[in-house]
């Protein structure tokens, strides 16, 4: 047998209503975490790293043979003179 098609059913007020407070509901809640300091600081933070973990090989393909020595033994230099402080 054939199914008949059906009316197109329409939302009356009541729930027109509820949609648009869910709605205002799950806006608010994302504007609460985002304006959460802590949260700011997180992600700054994983955005820092993100592009920390881009540029130093993009640096280090830039520089030439003497230029990475150099680098390299400043950066000795330096992890040595923590260690003997």
């Amino acid at each position: 047998m054939r199914k008949r098609s059906g009316k197109a059913k329409t939302e009356d007020v009541n729930q027109i209503a509820a949609r648009h407070t869910r709605h205002l509901i799950e806006t608010t809640e994302a504007d609460a975490v985002m304006s959460d300091e802590e949260t700011r600081k997180r992600l700054a933070q994983a955005l820092g790293r993100l592009g920390g973990l881009k540029g130093g090989p993009a640096r280090a393909a830039k520089m030439s043979k003497a230029q990475l020595r150099e680098s390299a033994s400043k950066a000795a230099r330096a992890r040595w003179t923590k260690r003997n402080a």
